[in-house]
């Protein structure tokens, strides 16, 4: 609605300057009036009339920024409009007011442009789906669906909701959601994320989430966030906005005074337009996230960009963020001779093959299928352990005082499951997180990226994290962590070390993140409380993400910095030759106009790549 209503101000000010020419070299319109040495004919008053409404309408924006506390640059353009009025200069004024209103719209273009990326995700956002009713098909919004409806997923289709296959295999496009580039296959009992695409065989799903909770729906939820953040982005401009301001007024009350001639003073005026400054952070900014939404990592407002380029400290949940959130073997430790390795872990996991706790899961999943055997008699005892038998052995698997009661206490620190056989006490796994392959080289990279100190911060015990923190490079680790130990961990970094960016998954995450300058949520397995609570979310399940979110950090902010700079030079040299009274105001302004235009090439250079300084793909 904004954007409409600066377009409508651009096409009145044009409307009104074609009005004028007509008037004024077709018609030959004479002065209606005159006020001291200024004649006022019908394209004058037209233009007068809308200048003075635009100046007024600047005027009260100004006053509101400033009730809020910000101090901008539109005062110049005020005054821009005022001086031409008050010297009778009508095609400078009306010149200054393409300007300004054509600034805006282009400002508007070039942010569309910058932000393509992040509207296909909205476009493709699947608004009807195949319900499937006593075996026939009723086509019905998405929003519609409830748990447990059936729905038909087509070939080529996206899927409409979060579901569970039923019925049918086929592959299924992920890369808008997870980044892997190759189709994976999905067989009846496999889960599938909204936004994915069917490959060529039709597939029915049971409903397992409505449409607000479900994945493509929460990450058009965080775009539409994000999207709704620009305003904010302007402020990096009124970090330059009174010293440019003073200088302006400086040149022109000086070339006033030196000319005795006020309409020196409002030619300097008209080449003073804030508009450059105005643009150039807004669209280096928005092209930035543009550039993060290409890298699958969604950030909800521009501020966030200019943190993270200035990031020392950097803080890592364990579970999920720097390991996969998945268990795998570590050590076999057999107690009786008469049992192997290999034989003590397949006797384990064939009696641990039909529980559904997580341990014993990942022990059935790290251990080759062929060795695992058929079990009987099988008896679970909860929070215990399980028993049965198997090849003729009765195996007993769990805690040490299930499994072997009167042994000694055992000093393990690591996560274990402990394995008795025919009674007697034969030896115990144990189990660790399964490390992310790409983290150290992410907590490398940080480094050479800049960051001053890197830490872990987990509720695991301190043996367990010390072990990841080693693997990860990882020196600074804050073990056995309730989540209010993490915020105060987080708190406690001192001024010179910030900001801090902290990463983490998991709905123990969300205050750690909301405590952070930069809370950054791996928000690709659906975390929606972290992803909720965080200012960034990385959509694809890859923690080196994070070093591409602060390389494009700081090419966006190291583009929009230099974009400001060179306006504001440009402008101050433009104003100093105006200074000398050879610049006409209504050519300053036609001056004004190609500033704008390179102000704006130069913002979207924000949306190219990075250098691999920047990446921390090489030392500074």
């Amino acid at each position: 609605m904004k954007n409409l209503k600066r377009q409508w101000k651009f096409i009145v000010v044009l409307i009104a300057g074609a009005v004028g020419l007509i008037s004024q070299f077709a018609l030959h319109s004479k002065s209606l009036f005159s006020i001291g040495n200024l004649q006022f004919p019908v394209h004058a008053i037209i233009i007068d009339i809308i200048g003075i409404l635009m100046a007024i309408s600047l005027l009260l924006e100004i006053f509101h920024d400033w009730k809020t506390g910000r101090y901008g640059v539109d005062i110049l353009a005020v005054i821009a409009v005022v001086s031409t009025i008050l010297i009778g200069d009508v095609w400078a004024e009306w010149m200054i007011l393409v300007m300004m209103t054509g600034g805006e719209t282009l400002e508007d273009y070039a942010t569309g442009q910058a932000n393509k990326e992040l509207r296909a995700l909205l476009d493709k956002t699947p608004r009807i789906a195949n319900k499937l009713v006593d075996g026939k098909i009723t086509e019905v919004k998405v929003d519609d669906l409830q748990v447990g409806d059936t729905v038909l997923i087509k070939p080529g289709q996206q899927v409409p909701v979060d579901g569970q296959i039923v019925k049918g295999t086929s592959s299924f496009d992920q890369s808008s959601l997870t980044g892997e580039s190759v189709p994976v296959t999905k067989n009846p009992g496999d889960d599938l994320m909204s936004g994915s695409v069917n490959g060529d065989v039709a597939v029915e799903m049971k409903v397992t989430k409505a449409a607000k909770d479900s994945e493509y729906q929460s990450i058009v939820a965080l775009v539409k966030s994000s999207q709704a953040q620009p305003a904010k982005f302007v402020k990096m401009a009124d970090r330059y906005a009174i010293p440019f301001t003073v200088i302006s007024l400086i040149i022109g009350g000086v070339a006033w005074a030196v000319s005795g001639d006020a309409t020196r003073f409002a030619e300097v005026m008209v080449v003073a337009s804030p508009c450059p400054l105005l643009i150039a952070a807004p669209v280096a900014l928005v092209s930035g996230m543009s550039s993060m939404s290409a890298h699958h990592i969604i950030v909800k407002s521009g501020p966030t960009l200019e943190k993270l380029a200035r990031a020392k400290t950097f803080a890592f949940d364990k579970t999920g963020t720097l390991t996969e959130n998945q268990l795998i073997v570590d050590q076999v430790v057999t107690d009786d001779k008469s049992f192997d390795q290999k034989e003590l872990q397949s006797l384990a996991a064939s009696v641990e093959q039909q529980s559904s706790h997580v341990i014993a899961s990942s022990l059935v999943k790290a251990t080759n299928k062929d060795w695992i055997h058929a079990v009987t008699n099988l008896k679970e005892t909860t929070a215990q352990g399980v028993e049965g038998d198997v090849d003729g052995k009765h195996v007993k698997v769990g805690k040490l005082s299930f499994v072997a009661p009167d042994h000694e206490k055992l000093d393990v620190t690591s996560t274990a499951v402990y394995i008795s056989i025919n009674g007697k006490f034969a030896g115990y796994i144990t189990l660790k997180d399964k490390m992310r392959p790409e983290s150290p080289e992410t907590i490398a990279r940080l480094r050479r990226q800049g960051a001053e100190d890197i830490m872990m911060l987990t509720g695991d015990h301190k043996q367990v994290a010390e072990k990841v923190a080693k693997e990860a490079g990882i020196t600074d680790v804050r073990s056995e962590l309730l989540p209010s130990q993490k915020i105060q961990a987080i708190k406690d970094v001192p001024k010179d070390l910030r900001p801090v960016v902290m990463t983490g998954d998991g709905v123990n995450d969300a205050p750690s993140l909301t405590a952070a300058d930069v809370g950054i949520a791996m928000g690709a397995k659906g975390a929606t409380a972290a992803s909720e609570s965080a200012d960034a979310v990385i959509m694809v399940n890859d923690i080196s993400k994070v070093n591409d979110a602060v390389a494009i950090s700081k090419h966006t902010m190291k583009v929009a910095n230099i974009d400001v700079l060179t306006a504001i030079g440009v402008v101050i040299i433009i104003e100093l030759i105006a200074f000398t009274g050879v610049i006409p105001a209504f050519w300053g302004a036609i001056l004004q106009e190609v500033v704008d235009m390179i102000t704006i090439s130069l913002g979207l250079l924000a949306k190219t790549k990075p250098s691999d300084k920047q990446f921390g793909l090489e030392e500074k």
